[in-house]
């Protein structure tokens, strides 16, 4: 097995998401399942690839890398935020984009709203490394009257998961619907919460990550994010990095 440990070069997983091939978090999985070859030997997670080495996963050769893409789409409900080809509901079936992307982080099969996706595995890495201070923003309907308890108790924070849950912005919008802007995102975050007051969530919407808002997206629409939102998104990660 070929493990290369040299200071030039680029590491390996950074190379497969710089290619657009999938995140650096999912190249990791593809290393450790020895599928990712050098020059056609399988590689540890200390190989760096250097210039006119040819990287390949299953296999087929790693091309250059594509254009950028950044994509916003309001995900309907029954799609899960996973690029699991043998899960039939999966996002990427779903999106049926012509260039391989991926989701950046999850919303639930169950849920609707804006997610973002990609072939930008950097890009990836930063807001999922910065995710707990990344605001989150959804619209929540429940299966009875909703009380000032209720919405106070969720803002102030809840113990779900083992831990308890950050203080967040919680607002009554309807005698059943809630507004509510996480900073955090444990699974379920907010079904679970709203278990603790012996609530059921009817519907859940996400309708803002950051400063990238769902506005009037369609169910199950997507767009590209705009130069304008782009930049505004590269410049919080560089500033949550420093």
């Amino acid at each position: 097995m070929k493990s290369p440990i040299k200071e030039e070069g680029i590491q390996i997983n950074k190379y497969i998401s710089n290619s657009g091939f999938c995140s650096r978090r999912e190249a990791d999985k593809l290393i450790e399942q020895l599928r990712v070859t050098i020059n056609g030997e399988p590689v540890l997670p200390t190989a760096r690839v250097l210039e006119g080495d040819e990287v390949a996963i299953d296999g087929e050769r790693i091309k250059n890398k594509q254009r950028p893409i950044y994509i916003a789409l309001n995900k309907p409900v029954g799609v899960t935020s996973t690029t699991d080809m043998s899960d039939k509901t999966n996002i990427i079936r779903f999106m049926n984009h012509p260039k391989r992307i991926f989701p950046v982080g999850r919303l639930d099969k169950d849920s609707e709203g804006l997610i973002l996706l990609t072939n930008d595995g950097d890009i990836v890495n930063k807001i999922l490394r910065s995710s707990n201070n990344n605001e989150k923003e959804y619209i929540v309907t429940v299966d009875k009257e909703l009380t000032q308890e209720m919405i106070k108790g969720m803002a102030a924070g809840v113990r779900i998961l083992g831990e308890r849950t950050k203080p967040c912005f919680v607002r009554m919008e309807g005698s059943r619907r809630f507004r509510i802007i996480l900073k955090q995102g444990l699974n379920r975050q907010i079904r679970r919460m709203c278990e603790v007051f012996g609530y059921k969530v009817k519907t859940l919407k996400r309708i803002r990550i950051m400063h990238i808002e769902l506005g009037n997206l369609a169910v199950g629409k997507w767009r590209y994010l705009t130069p304008a939102e782009m930049d505004q998104l590269e410049k919080q990660l560089k500033d949550a990095s420093n």
